[in-house]
């Protein structure tokens, strides 16, 4: 039954894409993020679902030609487009090309689907349709883990979906802490039930710290000190939000404490150990090869080479680092054009927060400007202890950003359709349609 609904799903989606493409671009939100099909049994499993919405997008692309415009909306794009034709050099020029053409091609394939998404979404209903739907997609999971953790007393950790970027604790983990500021935008908005909002708030703070990943711990830390700072009732939240932090490290048990504890231990931690020794090993690499070693550096020839403390442990990691992890993948011009996205994001997240306050229409632009530069605080904290640099969610953030941008300088309140009624009520973006049968019924 699960198998079919999921495919059902995806079909109707796939479907509806021809006409809307916008449409499948929130459905491929959905799956690549989400990974729905991961949670079923049958055939579902290991249905090629991206590849049908795909499919059903691009077309879409094709026969609406009045729904395309350039993706190059903002500098953010620029250096994402410069980064992609960097990587392709550097699996080209890479180590093992053919073994590592799998994870350059779903790399391809997430940030490709992110320019089509520039190129189709233009409206506040579709930024606000986009921000729902990759806050939704990594918000349910979290949801899911903040309930498993408080059940089960905090003594088991949560795992992210299986098969999927984010199935390992740590990832998973800083996934669910870039989500918060997405809901505090959204519970900004009128028309939503804030209560709702900073419950699902704090299961994503649980659910995080269910994990038992100290990264995403750093990463949850700086994320709130930045939100509080960009409160208005600093004394009022500051106090609303010790009093919760107080209460779910309570929660955890001890050798939840006795873990995060272990971050000043690093010398004697055979984990932070292993990410130092990775971390020399990509350092390594990337002074000896300008395009790095492509997207496998935790090879035991590399780390014999280049690592200080391999010999003692014989033992490869990962580079648990958006920043190393980039730098031996491709290098430091690699990293340098990786930096530049997020830090054109960031920098085009100011501009919402300083103009957006300009028109009442485009006040919704100055709240996500700065939930969006919260969001990236989480990223970039908690992203030095984990591996994440290839994640779909910072892309849709960058996305939403640029699209925002776009939005306001262009005054798209004047030329946005109107929509018709009879409609509902959609939090933060107004009203959208709802479809009467035939023949008038309600």
């Amino acid at each position: 039954m699960r198998d079919l609904l999921i495919l059902a799903i995806v079909c109707a989606g796939a479907l509806a894409s021809l006409r809307r493409p916008w449409i499948g671009i929130l459905l491929w939100v959905w799956i690549s993020i989400m990974n729905p099909h991961r949670y079923a049994y049958g055939f579902a499993y290991s249905a090629p679902v991206a590849q049908i919405v795909a499919i059903g997008v691009l077309l879409g692309m094709l026969f609406n030609a009045r729904e395309r415009e350039s993706p190059f909306k903002g500098p953010p794009v620029v250096w994402l487009v410069l980064f992609m034709a960097w990587m392709t050099i550097s699996w080209l020029l890479g180590m093992d090309r053919e073994g590592d053409f799998a994870q350059w091609d779903k790399v391809m394939k997430i940030m490709l689907m992110t320019l089509v998404g520039l190129t189709l979404l233009r409206t506040k209903l579709h930024i606000f349709a986009f921000t729902w739907a990759t806050t939704v997609s990594m918000g349910l999971l979290a949801i899911k883990g903040g309930v498993f953790t408080l059940a089960m007393g905090g003594n088991y950790r949560v795992w992210g979906p299986p098969g999927s970027q984010i199935q390992d604790n740590n990832e998973f983990a800083l996934a669910c802490v870039m989500t918060i500021p997405l809901i505090r935008f959204l519970q900004l908005q009128p028309g939503w039930r804030r209560h709702l909002m900073s419950l699902w708030m704090i299961l994503c703070a649980v659910a995080a710290l269910g994990s038992h990943s100290r990264g995403s711990f750093l990463a949850l830390v700086a994320m709130g000190v930045v939100l509080w700072w960009r409160g208005n009732k600093r004394v009022m939240n500051g106090i609303a939000l010790i009093a919760i932090a107080a209460m779910l490290v309570a929660f955890m048990p001890e050798q939840w404490a006795d873990r995060m504890s272990s971050i000043s231990q690093y010398q004697e931690d055979e984990s932070a150990q292993g990410r130092i020794s990775a971390w020399w090993t990509a350092w390594g690499v990337a002074t000896h090869h300008v395009f790095g070693a492509g997207f496998n550096v935790a090879r035991p020839d590399l780390f014999a080479l280049y690592s200080p403390i391999f010999e003692a442990s014989g033992v490869t990691h990962a580079a648990h680092s958006i920043y190393f992890q980039v730098l031996g993948n491709h290098g430091f011009v690699g990293l340098f054009l990786f930096l530049m996205i997020w830090a054109t994001t960031w920098a085009t997240a100011s501009w919402l927060r300083k103009n957006g306050r300009l028109q009442p229409e485009s006040r919704w632009a100055a709240d996500l400007g700065g939930m969006i530069q919260v969001a990236l605080v989480a990223y970039l904290v908690g992203g030095a202890f984990l591996s994440l640099s290839y994640f779909d969610l910072p892309y849709n953030i960058m996305a939403i950003a640029v699209l925002a941008k776009v939005w306001v300088l262009r005054k798209r309140w004047q030329t946005d359709p109107a929509l018709p009624k009879p409609a509902r009520f959609i939090p933060g973006v107004g009203t959208v349609p709802i479809a009467r049968p035939a023949g008038g019924g309600r």
